[in-house]
C-alpha cells in the first residue's frame, strides 16, 4: 500500500484527491494546504464535499511535524513555485520521493529546484502536464519538426481564465521539443506561441507545421482533470524507491515504445530516422539538470 501525502488543494489537487481514495493499492494519509488557507484544519472529506474520513488538511509550515506523523512513501505537490521550493527541502531531508506537478516557474526558480534536487539525492518526476495524451503529443512532434525541417511551427495553448502562467509550462516543453529536433542555436528565434486564458477551459495544445502548400496540425485537449490525476497517480508508482530526476517520457517509457514499434520494421528508413531522431533521449534519467 502506498502511502501518499498531497500537496496543493486546488481544482487539481481535489481531482487528485478523489482518485487517490478510490485506489486499492494507495493510502491519502495527510494532505497540505498553503498558509492562512480556509481549507486549514478541515477534514479533507469536508473539503471534497464527502463523507468525512480523518484525513487532516493541514498548512505547509507544518509540513515537518505531519511528516514525521504520518510518514509517506511518496507526495504529490500541485501547489505553486514558491510553495514548492518551500516544501522540497524539507521532503528531502526526509527522502520522501516527491511527483511536481506546479508550473509557473521562473529561471531563478527552475535552477533552485535543480539545486535542491541535487542537494539532497532525492527522486523527483518533474511533471508540468501529466497527461499520457500530450505527453505522446510531444513525441510526435519531435518528430514531425525534424522531418519537416523547413516548415514553419506554431504552437497554440488555452487554458482557463485564472491560470497564472503563461504560456503554460506545457507549451514551453513542446517549444523545447521542437528546438531539439531542429537542433536550433542560442541565435535561432524560439518557436512562437499563442496563449488563451478564458472560461473553464481545462487544457488544449495545437501545434502547427505549416508549409508554402500543406499543414499538420498535432492537438490534445483535456476533457477533465481527471486525465491529470491519472498521471500523477502513475508518475507516484514510478517515482517510489528511486533516486534522480525524472520526467512523463520516462514514466510512459516512450523511447522503448517507439524503439519496439519501429523494430516490426528494422530495415525502414523510419526506424533508421527514429534511432536518429531520439538517439538522445535516456530511457531512465538519473542527471539533475532536466529542467
Amino acid at each position: 500500500m502506498l502511502r501518499i501525502c498531497l500537496i496543493g488543494l486546488g481544482r487539481t489537487g481535489k481531482e487528485i484527491a478523489k482518485l487517490i481514495l478510490a485506489q486499492e493499492d494507495m493510502q491519502l494519509v495527510m494532505a497540505v494546504c498553503g498558509p492562512n488557507s480556509e481549507k486549514a484544519g478541515k477534514d479533507l472529506g469536508d473539503v471534497l464535499n464527502i463523507k468525512a474520513n480523518g484525513i487532516p488538511v493541514s498548512e505547509n509550515q507544518h509540513l515537518e511535524h505531519q511528516l514525521l506523523r504520518f510518514q509517506p512513501d511518496v507526495a504529490i505537490d500541485f501547489s505553486s513555485p514558491e510553495a514548492t521550493l518551500e516544501n522540497l527541502p524539507m521532503l528531502g531531508k526526509m527522502k520522501t520521493p516527491v511527483v511536481i506537478g506546479t508550473t509557473g516557474f521562473d529561471e531563478k526558480q527552475r535552477w533552485k529546484l535543480n539545486s535542491l534536487v541535487h542537494h539532497h539525492k532525492m527522486g523527483v518526476a518533474i511533471t508540468p502536464n501529466v497527461t499520457f495524451g500530450v505527453n505522446v503529443l510531444m513525441l510526435l512532434t519531435h518528430l514531425a519538426a525534424g522531418i519537416l525541417g523547413d516548415y514553419d511551427c506554431t504552437i497554440v495553448e488555452s487554458h482557463f481564465s485564472q491560470k497564472k502562467d503563461s504560456p503554460s509550462g506545457t507549451a514551453a516543453m513542446i517549444a523545447r521539443e521542437i528546438a531539439s529536433s531542429r537542433n536550433y542555436g542560442e541565435d535561432q528565434e524560439p518557436t512562437p506561441i499563442h496563449s488563451l486564458r478564458a472560461g473553464g477551459i481545462i487544457g488544449s495544445h495545437k501545434v502547427v507545421l505549416a508549409g508554402e502548400f500543406d499543414k499538420i496540425e498535432i492537438v490534445h485537449e483535456s476533457f477533465s482533470r481527471t486525465a491529470f490525476a491519472q498521471g500523477a497517480l502513475k508518475a507516484a508508482r514510478f517515482i517510489y524507491g528511486k533516486s534522480g530526476l525524472y520526467e512523463m517520457s520516462d514514466i510512459l517509457n516512450l523511447k522503448n515504445a517507439l524503439q519496439a514499434y519501429m523494430e516490426k520494421d528494422p530495415s525502414s528508413r523510419w526506424s533508421k530516422l527514429a534511432e536518429d531522431e531520439f538517439s538522445h533521449i535516456p530511457s531512465e534519467s538519473h542527471n539533475y539538470n532536466i529542467l
